[in-house]
């Protein structure tokens, strides 16, 4: 499934649903909560054909077409306004791609394996290359970016990377996820390691990668369709700020830091490369 938009007008919704019906394009509509419904398209083969419909539809809602698409499918809809929740695995997965959906599945068993017994053989194996000959290793420059030490240390940077990686991953391929993982990971792993040593973990300093990278694109290359808006922006700056101020909590700030950096460089080339086309 494929989610479209988000509306707070059911019945508007529905004459677009309506009309995608005759069309035999199956649009699901979905409640968001906070009177919003989202629209979600079944078939994903349909993206663009239907995308250029809605523009249509809301350039323009009460054209005649759509009140006479809603009158010819009214006897055939088995039931009226009948919403139906998707369950939260679709829910992930419409928003994602398989490399977000990797590394979401890969943190989530080892952080499993941690709580059962095996943390300090995991954190043996994946760590950041803190020993001669390690640095040979070559996975541990982005393994340790798949530790994690709470619930709320994953829930956080998982729920992150799932909406900011999921972006990317849709709109620009897995390849480029690919490379900001690995890159990101690689960097902000090294500037902790130089600054504190090898006693850390987590997918966050990639995360910050992502806002940086996004906030870039979004700032240079609007035209692309990715992009973050600035309250959220915001809030992930302040957390960073905070984060080097406080003294009491084990927090990889400068991963945070140095994985910002990565990505601005990252959105900021890849922006210039998308205005040159």
């Amino acid at each position: 499934m494929h989610r479209l938009i988000s509306l707070n007008n059911p019945r508007m919704a529905q004459a677009f649903i309506d009309y995608m019906a005759s069309r035999q394009i199956d649009i699901q509509m979905m409640p968001e909560g906070d009177g919003q419904f989202a629209l979600w398209l079944t078939d994903a083969q349909h993206q663009v054909e239907a995308q250029a419909e809605l523009d249509h539809f809301l350039a323009n809602p009460n054209a005649n077409k759509y009140q006479a698409a809603s009158w010819e499918m009214a006897e055939s809809r088995k039931t009226s306004f009948n919403y139906h929740s998707p369950s939260m695995l679709a829910m992930i997965k419409a928003k994602a791609g398989p490399m977000t959906l990797l590394v979401m599945l890969v943190c989530s068993v080892i952080f499993i394996l941690q709580q059962i017994g095996s943390g300090q053989a995991i954190f043996s194996l994946l760590h950041f290359p803190a020993f001669t000959g390690q640095e040979w290793q070559l996975w541990r420059w982005v393994s340790h970016a798949l530790l994690h030490f709470s619930v709320m240390h994953i829930a956080f940077n998982l729920l992150w990377w799932w909406q900011l990686g999921g972006d990317i991953e849709q709109k620009l391929g897995s390849g480029k996820l690919v490379q900001l993982f690995v890159v990101s990971a690689a960097l902000s792993g090294a500037g902790q390691f130089w600054v504190e040593g090898a006693n850390f973990g987590g997918l966050s300093g990639v995360v910050y990668a992502l806002v940086g990278y996004l906030w870039m694109l979004g700032y240079k290359a609007p035209q692309v369709g990715l992009s973050m808006p600035k309250p959220v922006i915001g809030f992930m700056l302040v957390w960073l700020v905070l984060g080097f101020m406080q003294p009491f909590m084990a927090i990889a700030n400068t991963a945070h830091l140095v994985g910002l950096i990565s990505g601005v460089v990252f959105g900021l080339v890849d922006a210039s490369r998308f205005k040159a086309k």
